[in-house]
């Protein structure tokens, strides 16, 4: 397990590839970080929540599709709940979201 020193050092490396990526690809959105939230408001209006949750050492996303969460599994954010991958699931949100192209290679 991690400290909570290194966790918050990781999800803020993670909120980092996530804002950047957005911006890379253009897409019409807005993120606000505040705390251990990123959200991710569409023109259309809906909004991808992002939530670091330190106790846990988990990565929570929420979204029109759901709730995920995710624990590191290696090098890997995997959800409990269905063996997804963090990344995978989170542009599936935002291209639902935007309803344009996104992932996150590269």
């Amino acid at each position: 397990m991690m400290t909570e020193s290194e966790f918050l050092q990781l999800s803020d490396a993670i909120f980092d590839r996530i804002e950047q990526a957005i911006d890379e690809h253009g897409l019409d959105a807005d993120t606000l970080r505040q705390g251990n939230v990123l959200e991710i408001e569409f023109d259309g209006g809906d909004k991808v929540i992002v939530n670091r949750h330190a106790a846990n050492q988990e990565m929570w996303i929420a979204a029109r599709s759901g709730g995920y969460h995710f624990a590191r599994r290696g090098e890997d954010w995997i959800a409990s709940r269905d063996g997804a991958e963090f990344y995978a699931t989170l542009a599936d949100a935002i291209r639902a979201g935007s309803g344009e192209a996104f992932d996150f290679a590269g």
